[in-house]
C-alpha cells in the first residue's frame, strides 16, 4: 500500500490554518482543539511515511512511539502534553462545573496552543524531510 503521508500532512497543514482563522474570530476553545487535531495528524504523517501505524489521541504517546526512530526533545513533548488536556475540554461543558469551554479558554490558551501545534509541525516536517 502506496503511503499517504502528504495528505496526512497536508490536512494538518489546513487544520492549523483552520485554528488561526478560529482564533482571529475568537473561537479559542476551537483553536485550541484543532490544534490538537493538527499535531495528531501531523504525527500520524510520520508513522505512514516510516511505514508504521499510529492509533489513538494521545499526543504524548503517539511521540513516544517515534522515539525509537527519532530524537524527540523534552520540550515537545511537554507541547504535546499541552494539547492533550484540550482533547475533551476544549469540546464538552460538562468538562467544567460550569459555563462551557467558551467560558473558560482564553485567547492566551489559544496563542500557547498554537505555538505548540507550530512546534509539532516543524518536527513533524523535519522528520519528514529527513
Amino acid at each position: 500500500m502506496a503511503s499517504r503521508h502528504e495528505d496526512w500532512l497536508g490536512q494538518a497543514e489546513r487544520d492549523l490554518q483552520s485554528a488561526r482563522w478560529q482564533a482571529d474570530g475568537g473561537f479559542f476553545e476551537w483553536t485550541c482543539f484543532i490544534c490538537h487535531q493538527a499535531s495528531g495528524k501531523a504525527l500520524k504523517a510520520v508513522y505512514q511515511k516510516l511505514g508504521g501505524e499510529a492509533w489513538g489521541h494521545s499526543l504524548v504517546a503517539l511521540l513516544a512511539g517515534l522515539q525509537e526512530r527519532a530524537s524527540v526533545v523534552e520540550g515537545l513533548v511537554a507541547y504535546a502534553r499541552v494539547l492533550d488536556r484540550f482533547y475533551i475540554p476544549a469540546r464538552y461543558p460538562n468538562s467544567w462545573g460550569a459555563g462551557g469551554p467558551k467560558d473558560h479558554i482564553t485567547r492566551e490558551d489559544a496563542e500557547h496552543a498554537l505555538h505548540c501545534g507550530e512546534a509539532i509541525l516543524r518536527f513533524c516536517h523535519g522528520l519528514l524531510a529527513g
